[in-house]
């Protein structure tokens, strides 16, 4: 959700469909030696002694003015529902990332303490319903275009958070470390990452009966908005297609409200079914519309993580990931563990598939993907120190491994379990997508 465009493009050069083709196929994937690491940490904003109290955005807004004057290494950005986000610079090792975000953190946890505010990790919020606290036409085009779908669109917007783990996309040529392999591995172990970092099991104070309700949350807005294409071959290929084809948010004007056409494709717009035709800067910006689980961006972004706990929990998946998708001997390993799950999603893309249903709504007790999981986070855990992992990320890695990987549990059942959660009652149970 770090992608807002500020203000309007003033429309340009028109492009044409062989040009969009061309442009999206060429900056997707930017292979290469994968050599660089990011992350993007979402952040629900509460009270620090009173988190079931709503934050008024009058103090939202005076306490993010004050982060403003802040310096951080990493980007500072407001979500939707005042939600904060940070986004790494690309690091070159993952120590660099980590110190990196972890100072910039700790800058911006002593300005909230000062007005009595915390971050807080977790992937959906379990007490407010969603409230919008930016007024941006992005977000009113935003909202308007997902109203259409139910409510889930204004959950995603205004009241999730995530760990996005950024990668290179890899080598042209195949291999373990081959673009065509961490794409394809990049949904398949997306799933056993959602499972094990699962930690949004509470909406409206209420158990929905899934673990991660924030991926329930974002499969509901669509196929076209929020999958992936199909797994093939030719990942630049499939990607192309799906971007053509995938409905177009908003027509963006330079003054009022911006339109939100229905069910306009990309592919529609260029040959002549919008108000106007696209430009370049309108492919641009329809890109950042998207929101698959695994998104390519000259780099892959993986979207599927809920927030963690703690103040460290967010280095336990960006380790993790980094370890299982960098390191070419873990890199083998974690293919032939999550092989055998590639048969669960029917061939279907991710995450509207069986497989990741499974994981967002059951996460470890799914006897299959804790296997999975055992084994990935042993791998990652064993590869670390060739990656130049502190005692620090090693211990914090290994304590995740054993509080919940190891008993077929995730962060959502410690928040299960507690006197108001779970066992208050039956589990309440929403529908599946």
């Amino acid at each position: 959700m770090s992608d807002a465009v500020s203000g309007c493009t003033r429309p340009r050069t028109t492009a044409t469909e062989a040009e969009v083709e061309a442009l999206v196929h060429g900056i997707c994937f930017k292979t290469g030696p994968p050599r660089r690491l990011g992350v993007e940490v979402e952040w629900l904003v509460h009270e620090l002694r009173a988190p079931r109290l709503p934050v008024p955005p009058e103090r939202l807004e005076a306490v993010y003015a004050a982060l403003r004057t802040v310096p951080l290494r990493s980007a500072l950005t407001v979500e939707p529902g005042g939600q904060l986000e940070l986004s790494s610079l690309p690091a070159a090792s993952l120590m660099e990332c980590v110190g990196t975000v972890a100072a910039d953190l700790d800058a911006v946890r002593a300005v909230l303490r000062k007005d009595g505010l915390a971050l807080v990790g977790l992937g959906h919020d379990p007490w407010h319903p969603p409230r919008r606290f930016l007024r941006q036409p992005r977000y009113d085009a935003m909202e308007a275009c997902l109203d259409r779908d139910g409510p889930g669109g204004r959950f995603m917007m205004c009241a999730s958070a995530s760990v996005q783990v950024c990668l290179d996309a890899g080598h042209e040529e195949p291999g373990p470390l081959g673009h065509v392999r961490r794409w394809w591995l990049a949904h398949q172990l997306g799933a056993v990452l959602l499972a094990a970092f699962a930690n949004s099991p509470l909406s409206g104070g209420r158990p929905t009966g899934w673990r991660s309700t924030r991926q329930l949350r974002w499969t509901r807005i669509g196929t076209g908005r929020a999958g992936g294409p199909a797994l093939d071959s030719d990942p630049r290929g499939a990607w192309t297609r799906h971007v053509l084809d995938a409905p177009v948010m908003c027509v963006r004007r330079d003054g009022g409200p911006w339109d939100v056409p229905q069910a306009l494709t990309f592919r529609e717009w260029i040959r002549g079914g919008g108000p106007r035709p696209p430009t370049r800067e309108d492919l641009d910006y329809h890109l950042t519309t998207l929101f698959p689980p695994v998104r390519p961006r000259g780099h892959l972004e993986l979207r599927m993580i809920d927030a963690q706990p703690g103040e460290d929990g967010w280095m336990v998946p960006l380790a993790v990931t980094a370890a299982l998708f960098d390191d070419p001997e873990a890199t083998e390993t974690a293919y032939r563990a999550v092989k055998p799950l590639a048969e669960r999603t029917l061939g279907l893309p991710a995450p509207h598939n069986p497989l990741y249903e499974d994981a967002a709504r059951d996460a470890l007790t799914d006897p299959e993907l804790r296997e999975a999981a055992v084994t990935c986070f042993g791998t990652a855990l064993a590869a670390l120190p060739r990656l130049g992992a502190t005692a620090r990320v090693t211990d914090l890695v290994a304590g995740h491994l054993e509080r919940y990987v190891l008993r077929g549990r995730c962060p959502a059942d410690d928040l299960l379990d507690m006197p108001d959660g779970a066992s208050r009652g039956p589990h309440g149970r929403e529908t599946r997508p």
